[in-house]
């Protein structure tokens, strides 16, 4: 994300947000890089192929289940609604993603520990 975008991109998160808790995410997190060293091998910014003046930004959403990402995903990309308007505060073409299984959750086991 170019830095000076950072509202832009904060405004457009929140709505989207929104969306996908409507949907049935349990979880939605936006961090902005503020403390993300350059690696000799590899790192966020070679990831994303960032540019000099670009922050990283680092996403996730929790689902309940992957039936319930899957659904909710598609009639997400189904709402013309939702389609991009105007110049996008970030490069979407260097966006990745994908879906992990949790095999460690310290937040469960603090849930469990403390019942």
């Amino acid at each position: 994300m170019p830095e000076g975008k950072e509202d832009d991109y904060q405004k457009l998160a929140a709505k989207m947000a929104k969306i996908f808790r409507r949907h049935g995410a349990n979880r939605v997190v936006e961090a902005l890089s503020n403390d993300v060293p350059k690696g000799e091998v590899t790192d966020f910014y070679r990831a994303v192929k960032a540019e000099d003046g670009e922050k990283v930004v680092f996403s996730f959403i929790e689902w309940p289940d992957k039936a319930t990402r899957d659904e909710a995903w598609k009639k997400i990309m189904e709402d013309e609604s939702l389609k991009p308007e105007g110049d996008m505060p970030f490069s979407g073409q260097r966006m990745f993603w994908g879906g992990f299984e949790p095999i460690l959750d310290t937040a469960k086991a603090r849930e469990t520990a403390d019942a």
